[in-house]
């Protein structure tokens, strides 16, 4: 784990205060805010992102087992998790830090890095956790449109902020879920302004073959990488990931308000995950093969969508995706947000087939009324 200095530990308290003052907008509030009413047990729930399959049977073993020890709080299981993390992606362990999932890690990154001097810098559309937290930071925030193919503008991105704090890049792109090459990620981190970094968002990476910008990091670059274990490992309830980053980058985020003690079940679940080498090829095999199925009932019935290598897509309704949304609502299926952007384009999240197929039922019932 990383160490922080004498300097650091005495801005923690203060750094604690601001965090207090502010609500972090995770995926799951978002998707909330936008249904206005609780759900159905029943419904097909795919407009948060979650992997319906939860976590992998090593995890929910190692769950139980550490239950009679959760009157600790046995910090010691973060370093194994770090440690395992750090020698399966040949990373050194005090360059990553565990965190509740990638969000925190997120939001208090740009606190770290942005200003009313220094910009945020992202897609459009983007994720939109970073977006909200500049506004606390005083930041500027500066959207560039994604390229024709979808992956993120990094020139134009560079050429509309040259006062960037933060550059923003989500792989794959949520809500798009689509890819971004590494090559442009390495143009951006050797072109951008000094004093700025990269915020490699990789939550959705697992999905795809896409390399990850771990290498940058191994090579001192400003960059930050954001892994979480709630997508394709399953525990989106459970609130596990990292940051990555150099040590002396790492401090800033975590002298932000990042300090805690994690969740014993969490941990333990996630260093199982980790040590499970089948788990990650397996889903990315489901998630693809029920993805492409989707796409396929799409393309027969002459839907327009956003071909996608994650676990989320984007659908064109051809009429406003809000109405959509609410009249799906109607028929117990749950559909994702819609970007500003992008006003007749909903996000649609990959469930199990069971879950893909009452979607398919309810969206032609409601594309045809």
């Amino acid at each position: 784990m990383p160490r922080f200095s004498r300097r650091s530990f005495l801005h923690l308290s203060a750094a604690a205060s601001a965090a207090a003052a502010f609500h972090v907008m995770s995926e799951p509030m978002l998707a909330a805010a936008a249904r206005h009413r609780p759900h159905a047990k029943d419904a097909v729930v795919i407009d948060s992102n979650e992997n319906p399959l939860g976590p992998c049977p090593a995890a929910r073993d190692a769950i139980s087992a550490i239950i009679p020890q959760g009157g600790r709080y046995s910090d010691n299981l973060a370093d194994e998790l770090v440690n395992t993390f750090a020698q399966i992606e040949g990373l050194k362990p005090d360059s990553i830090y565990c965190t509740a999932g990638s969000t925190p890690p997120l939001s208090l990154s740009v606190l770290a890095f942005t200003s009313p001097q220094k910009s945020y810098v992202t897609a459009d559309p983007g994720f939109e956790t970073g977006m909200m937290m500049s506004s606390i930071a005083g930041a500027r925030v500066v959207k560039v449109p994604l390229t024709k193919t979808y992956a993120h503008d990094v020139k134009a991105m560079l050429a509309a902020a040259p006062d960037a704090g933060v550059f923003y890049i989500c792989n794959p792109n949520n809500p798009t879920g689509t890819l971004t090459p590494h090559s442009d990620i390495e143009y951006l981190a050797a072109n951008k302004p000094k004093d700025s970094i990269i915020l490699v968002d990789e939550a959705y990476i697992h999905f795809s073959e896409a390399p990850s910008a771990f290498d940058l990091v191994k090579a001192g670059k400003d960059v930050v990488v954001l892994r979480t274990f709630s997508k394709v490992y399953g525990m989106a309830g459970l609130r596990c990931g990292f940051v990555v980053a150099r040590p002396d980058l790492l401090e800033k985020v975590v002298a932000r308000g990042g300090q805690n003690f994690m969740p014993v079940t969490a941990v333990v679940a996630a260093t199982a995950s980790l040590k499970d080498t089948a788990l990650v090829p397996e889903r990315r095999r489901i998630n693809t093969g029920i993805r492409q199925q989707t796409f396929q009932w799409l393309d027969r019935n002459g839907y327009a969508y956003i071909p996608s290598e994650s676990n989320c897509f984007l659908l064109d309704t051809k009429r406003p995706g809000k109405e959509v949304r609410d009249a799906m609502g109607k028929e117990n299926v749950l559909i994702g947000r819609v970007w500003p952007v992008m006003p007749t384009y909903v996000r649609i999240t990959v469930g199990t087939q069971e879950e893909m197929e009452r979607f398919q039922a309810a969206f032609q019932k409601v594309m045809r009324s």
